[in-house]
């Protein structure tokens, strides 16, 4: 037998493999809960990996993290919630990058200091960027020569002279 089963009524029955990755895809892609799991428990399984996940995040973005104070948890929970992860790192270049212009000062600062130093298409792991570089995130401006990333200037906020 290949490890598909048929059920009574001559159709084919779910593997193993299909309702582990159906479950998998509930809790953390929103996706709809499977048939024979309780609906409620996928729910508190799932609001505890994207707490995870948010902290994961802000592990390795503390800056961003920082910059929506005690909202973090869940601004960023409602973001990921319909996102399956590609890992904390990436996670936070992505959620980063969507803010755009309502991102946090410092979080610009760290978005561009990151991005001058590393390349990241937002579909495959980032590398290490060779060359020069130099990138804008959230009012201020970031250089990499050499290896090493400074921030050069950051803009008057809104309003400021």
């Amino acid at each position: 037998m290949n490890g598909r089963g048929a059920d009574a009524g001559g159709g084919r029955a779910e593997t193993l493999a299909e309702r582990q990755a159906g479950l998998v895809a509930a809790l953390t892609a929103g996706a709809p809960v499977p048939e024979g799991f309780d609906g409620r428990l996928v729910g508190v399984a799932r609001v505890a990996l994207l707490r995870k996940r948010a902290g994961d995040v802000a592990w390795q973005w503390p800056l961003l993290a920082a910059g929506h104070g005690a909202e973090w948890t869940g601004t960023f929970a409602r973001w990921a919630a319909r996102r399956p992860t590609n890992g904390s790192l990436r996670d936070g270049w992505d959620f980063a990058r969507e803010l755009g212009a309502a991102l946090p000062a410092l979080a610009g600062a760290e978005l561009a200091a990151r991005e001058a130093e590393w390349r990241y298409d937002g579909t495959s792991a980032p590398r290490r960027r060779r060359g020069p570089a130099v990138r804008r995130a959230g009012g201020v401006v970031a250089v990499q020569i050499a290896g090493r990333v400074r921030v050069l200037r950051r803009t008057p906020a809104a309003g400021r002279a």
